[in-house]
C-alpha cells in the first residue's frame, strides 16, 4: 500500500491566507516604493543634464516639475528639492513620507529620501 502524499484543507487554507494577505500589502504599498524610484529617476536625470550644471534654482525647478508632471508625481513639488554642488556637481534630494491605510486603523508609514546621487 501506498502512503497518501499532499496537503491538507487546512494546511491549503493556511499557506492562501498568508498567501493572500502578503499579496494585498504588496499591492498597498508597492505604489508608494514605485513613485520613490521614479522621483530618483528625475532627480539622477535633471542632475546629469550639463545645461543644469550652471543653471539658476528656478530653470532646476522648471525641469524637475515638467518631468514630474509627465510622471504624475504629487507626492513632493519643486518647493521639497534641496539643490548642492558637491564636488562641481550638482545633486538634488529631498526627504519625505508617506502614510498608506492598510486596514481598519491600521497604516504603513514610509519615509523616503530620494537623491540624485548613486
Amino acid at each position: 500500500m501506498h502512503a497518501q502524499r499532499g496537503i491538507t484543507l487546512t494546511g491549503f487554507l493556511v499557506f492562501a491566507v498568508l498567501a493572500v494577505s502578503a499579496l494585498l500589502l504588496a499591492f498597498k504599498i508597492g505604489p508608494a516604493y514605485s513613485e520613490f524610484y521614479t522621483i530618483q529617476k528625475i532627480m539622477r536625470t535633471v542632475a546629469a543634464e550639463p545645461a543644469m550644471q550652471t543653471a539658476a534654482r528656478g530653470e532646476i525647478n522648471t525641469a524637475f516639475n515638467n518631468r514630474a508632471t509627465i510622471e504624475n508625481i504629487k507626492v513632493i513639488s519643486y518647493n521639497d528639492l534641496e539643490v548642492n554642488k558637491e564636488g562641481g556637481k550638482l545633486v538634488i534630494s529631498a526627504a519625505y513620507s508617506v502614510k498608506v491605510p492598510l486596514f481598519y486603523n491600521l497604516s504603513a508609514c514610509m519615509e523616503f529620501a530620494p537623491s540624485s546621487e548613486r
